[in-house]
């Protein structure tokens, strides 16, 4: 009996110290983790996905998306926590969320919305996987009930943390399974009927993104190739699916004059919005030398100045710099000995060769008691000229991690290092949304032959204004047109 009540004693204390009430699920989680802690590892998942994911810079979008996020997560089972929404830069069509309020939207997908409540939709299934705390319960429950290990990666010290991070970052972002998907619906059609947004905007999102997926699976019996599988925002459901219809209809009916669709607006916001690739932002900060004939493209949101004998690029903060300096070259001296020579050092760390875009070269990393030198170095060979390049840090960096990041900045950089072409003088052909009103001429086909987005352009404009596979535009009614 002793033995019995010691095991329940310690069941409880476990239960009074791990379990947190959950005010989405309205039941205790067995969650061994804060929400400090937890809101903690979101910021640093969402941090790492900043520095290397473009954002879409468009403020007036941005703010809009922020207004009906942050409308939506008042409404929601924990309106206190401090809710981001950010938009991806990608022609990809999903949406994800991280822990602790981080939930973001990629272009691709708001390119193929028709209303504010079918965004709304997207956003508050994401908000329901934050209020259920689905990336916290996810994690324990594949580490399984056993305490210690739970403890051992979820409430140690920082270093944890980032490794926790990396193994939620894949969950998050491709799905939780479909019974937490189902919840997520069910949680964030509650959200919309409190914002005033018809949950029923669920469902037509659901229709859209499975004509995506037809579409796709048309595409590649076609092409004889294999489809990517998609698991995205509201992946796990099929076309009818019963249970989320249920889900759609225990949210509540609200009467029509109250219900917040706004169509119009929504095309407002979104007209100019970017369609496909964006060349501008994923070269955005391309560096072209016309009378060297060089281009290499430097860390987003460094500055660039073309001085008298150098070519400089500074961090944001000013914390580190990259110089690209020119001299002649000396004769058939390999690229190492040139990079030493110019240094007078015996050796390098961590030095590698490089060949690239049939230029060759040596990088490496000056040693530690070289004073007031640049910490990378590189040098490169094009035609009769060598090129150098220092990536120097301006301050000293607060951990290993920090300063190993920024000279992985240094190295993207020089082996973006090549000779110039022709299409780097052009400006990127940007496509991007127009909205137009039709007429009783218009046909898809039609406009398709004026569009030049591939081969698939009237399947793409079907996509875009929700008429796949078939079916046209009534007269006056507003469509999706790409220029």
């Amino acid at each position: 009996m002793y033995t019995l009540n010691k095991v329940l004693a310690g069941v409880l204390l476990a239960a009074a110290a791990g379990c947190a009430f959950n005010p989405a699920t309205n039941r205790p989680d067995l969650v061994l983790m804060s929400q400090e802690k937890e809101i903690k590892i979101g910021r640093e998942m969402h941090e790492k996905l900043v520095a290397s994911t473009p954002v879409y810079n468009d403020p007036i979008l941005s703010a809009y998306i922020e207004h009906v996020g942050q409308k939506i997560a008042k409404a929601s089972d924990r309106p206190d926590l401090t809710y981001h929404f950010t938009i991806i830069d990608s022609q990809d069509i999903n949406a994800f969320a991280l822990p602790g309020g981080y939930v973001y939207i990629n272009r691709g997908l708001l390119t193929y919305l028709q209303s504010e409540a079918e965004m709304a939709a997207v956003l508050a299934h994401e908000i329901g996987h934050i209020t259920a705390r689905h990336a916290v319960r996810q994690k324990t429950a594949s580490t399984g009930a056993g305490v210690a290990s739970v403890l051992s990666v979820l409430v140690t010290g920082s270093g944890v943390v980032g490794e926790a991070a990396n193994l939620w970052s894949t969950a998050a972002v491709k799905g939780y399974g479909r019974e937490m998907e189902l919840e997520a619906d069910r949680f964030g059609a509650q959200y919309m009927y409190n914002a005033g947004y018809d949950p029923n905007a669920m469902l037509n999102v659901i229709g859209l993104l499975k004509d995506q997926e037809t579409f796709a699976r048309r595409r590649a019996r076609v092409e004889g190739k294999k489809q990517q599988t998609y698991h995205g925002v509201f992946a796990s459901h099929p076309r009818n699916d019963v249970r989320l219809r249920e889900a759609v209809q225990a949210a509540g009916e609200l009467a029509e004059d109250k219900k917040l669709v706004k169509t119009e607006y929504y095309r407002e916001k979104t007209e100019g919005i970017v369609y496909g690739n964006n060349a501008q932002e994923s070269d955005k900060n391309r560096f072209n030398h016309k009378n060297l004939g060089f281009s290499m493209l430097f860390p987003d949101g460094w500055e660039v100045e073309n001085q008298r004998s150098a070519i400089v690029g500074t961090a944001p903060d000013k914390s580190a710099s990259l110089t690209i300096r020119v001299a002649r070259r000396d004769g058939n001296q390999p690229a190492d000995m040139a990079l030493r020579g110019v240094y007078d050092v015996r050796s390098l760390e961590q030095d590698e060769k490089l060949e690239q875009y049939r230029l060759e070269g040596h990088t490496g990393k000056l040693p530690v008691d070289s004073e007031d030198k640049p910490d990378r170095v590189a040098v490169l060979f094009y035609g009769s000229r060598q090129y150098i390049l220092e990536g120097k840090m301006l301050s000293t960096p607060e951990n290993d991690e920090a300063a190993n990041e920024t000279d992985n900045l240094f190295l993207t950089s020089i082996r973006s290092f090549r000779p110039l072409r022709k299409t780097d003088l052009i400006q990127p052909d940007i496509k991007r949304v127009r909205y137009v009103q039709a007429n009783e001429k218009t046909t898809f086909s039609s406009l398709a032959r004026h569009m030049e987005i591939g081969e698939y352009a009237e399947e793409q404009l079907r996509l875009l204004n929700g008429y796949f596979p078939r079916g046209e535009p009534e007269p006056g009614e507003w469509i999706k047109i790409v220029q």
